[in-house]
Parts: C-alpha cells; sequence; structure tokens
C-alpha cells in the first residue's frame, strides 16, 4: 500500500514538528519544509532515520516547489511570522513570508493537484471582538500587520479553493501551548515568558491585573483536529481552533505557583478571548481533551 505523503511548512517550529510527530505516528511520509529562522534542527532530531525528509527553504522566494510537491496528498500550511510587535517594525517582511509565502504553497499545491491544503490562520483576525465566545462568523477587524497578513492568508486560500476547486480549510489557532513552545523570543505568548521565568527562578511577570482571559488550547488537542480534518470529506471551510474555554492569566499563574509581579498593561491587548468552537465540534466530532491544569502540568513537569 503506497504511503500518504504530507508536506509540513514551518515543521520544524513548536507546532509543525508537534504535527510531524503525530504524521509520522499516522504512518505518513513527511515532507518539512523550513527555514530555520524560527524553528529548530533539534525539534525534528529523533527523526532522521524515519520516514520525515527535512529541506532548508524560504518559501516566500522564487524557487521551484514541484519537486517537493509531488505526489503530494495533504499540505499542512503552518510557516510564517507569528509576532505583533515586530510585525509594527517591519510590516513588508510580514507581507512577504505571510502573504506571499501562502500564494507560492497555494500554487504548488494546485500544480500537484493534492487532497487537502490546511492553513494556520490566526484568531488576531478578530481584532477585540465584541461577542465572546467568538464564532467563525464575527466581524474581521485586525489591528496590526500581523493579523492583518494573517487574514489576507486565509483569504488566498479560501479564494483558491472557489477558483480552482482545491479543497482548502482555514484554522484560526487561539493561543496554543505545549511541548517544544519557542522560550527565546522577546516577545513570547505568556506561557513562553512563564516557562522561561520558572527556569531562571524568576518571578512571573502579570500584565496588568492578571483577570484578562485568553483561550488556550494544547498542542495535542490540535494536532488531533489537524488528523481529522486531514481525513474529513471537509473543504472550502473556516474554523476556530480553540478549548472554547476562558482562562485568566491570574489562573495559570495559580497553577504554575511561586513568586509573583504586576506590569503595566500593554495597549492595545483585548481584555478576553475565547473560541466558539462549536462549528468544528459538529463537523468532525472532535473536542479538546486535555484540561489547562493537565496542560500546565505537563508542560513544567518536563
Amino acid at each position: 500500500m503506497k504511503k500518504i505523503k504530507s508536506i509540513v511548512t514551518g515543521g520544524a517550529g513548536f507546532i509543525g514538528s508537534n504535527l510531524v510527530d503525530r504524521l509520522v505516528k499516522e504512518g505518513h511520509k513527511v515532507i518539512v519544509l523550513d527555514n530555520f529562522v524560527s524553528g529548530k534542527k533539534r525539534n525534528l532530531s529523533h527523526h532522521l532515520k524515519k520516514n520525515v525528509k527535512i529541506f532548508k527553504l524560504d518559501i516566500s522566494k522564487k524557487l521551484k516547489f514541484d519537486k517537493y510537491f509531488k505526489g503530494a496528498n495533504y499540505v499542512f500550511h503552518l510557516a510564517g511570522l507569528a509576532e505583533i510587535v515586530p510585525s509594527i517594525k517591519n510590516p513588508k517582511k510580514y507581507f512577504i513570508n505571510n502573504t506571499l509565502g501562502t500564494l507560492n504553497m497555494l500554487e504548488a499545491a494546485r500544480k500537484v493537484k493534492v487532497d487537502k491544503f490546511i492553513y494556520a490562520a490566526s484568531s488576531s483576525c478578530y481584532g477585540s471582538p465584541k461577542k465572546i465566545p467568538t464564532s467563525e462568523t464575527e466581524k474581521i477587524d485586525t489591528k496590526h500587520p500581523y493579523a492583518f497578513t494573517k487574514f489576507l492568508g486565509e483569504e488566498a486560500v479560501m479564494n483558491y479553493a472557489i477558483f480552482f476547486g482545491m479543497h482548502n480549510i482555514s484554522c484560526r489557532f487561539f493561543n496554543v501551548y505545549g511541548p517544544r513552545l519557542n522560550t527565546t523570543s522577546q516577545y513570547g505568548a505568556v506561557f513562553s515568558n512563564f516557562l522561561t521565568q520558572k527556569k531562571k527562578n524568576k518571578p512571573l511577570t502579570i500584565v496588568g491585573n492578571g483577570k484578562q482571559t485568553r483561550d488556550f488550547i494544547h498542542i495535542d488537542d490540535l494536532t488531533n483536529a489537524f488528523i481529522k480534518l486531514s481525513k474529513s470529506n471537509l473543504k472550502n471551510k473556516i474554523y476556530n481552533l480553540g478549548s472554547g474555554k476562558e482562562t485568566s492569566i491570574n489562573q495559570i499563574v495559580n497553577i504554575i505557583g511561586g513568586k509573583k509581579i504586576f506590569i503595566p498593561r500593554r495597549p492595545g491587548d483585548p481584555n478576553r478571548s475565547c473560541a466558539n468552537i462549536q462549528k468544528i465540534q459538529r463537523d468532525i466530532n472532535w473536542k479538546p481533551e486535555i484540561s489547562i491544569k493537565e496542560g500546565i502540568q505537563r508542560l513544567f513537569n518536563n
């Protein structure tokens, strides 16, 4: 029986490498495309003798991608720049990576007629939404170049589905956490900062009063959703991918334990964030399994 071939762009990153693990477990032959700007070779080092081939390249460049995509069944497009502050400092770089890079991947996938193209979009496209939990029909309100370029990528993905009959799906990620989380970023998300601070025995820094909430989804729940989506007959759909639960920063700090300090709030940070996940739950019979308490214990006891 012929092996299923999957392309994972950004496969050496936090989310990408966890997805590669899962695809290998499912018996897929995996091609990883990564420029290793934020991805790390060590995230994939355990796969070097298995069904994984790794290519260092920049998907936003004019390259011939045909040889990597030939015979591919699925494309999981996770590559892109992911931080808000640098996107404000250098918007052009984000347009090139997040929008042009996505177009290049769509073109390569279209040429070989892949079965499914799944895109990692961002819940930042909602800005500060009026309705919590927020559904996929909420008004788009991009507040910075990162959110705008990720949303443009999603628009390209959905329009290619219409123009060329591709079977495309876009998943708007909420706050993903789990093993291999990038802790080297100066602008890291809450768990990245807490992990770094805990390692250095420093107090946990809480922005504002810590009552603000976020929707945290464990990486294992997210990769489960990706596998189910790839196997489904669904196409041309947009889904929120979160836990469907609100967790305050204070709750997280209390689970982790230790000293804490409060620092001033950043302008533009939303007060609340929570995904309405009814659509994806209904369509693929999926639900998050890992509670925030279990996820944090796994993360900090590694």
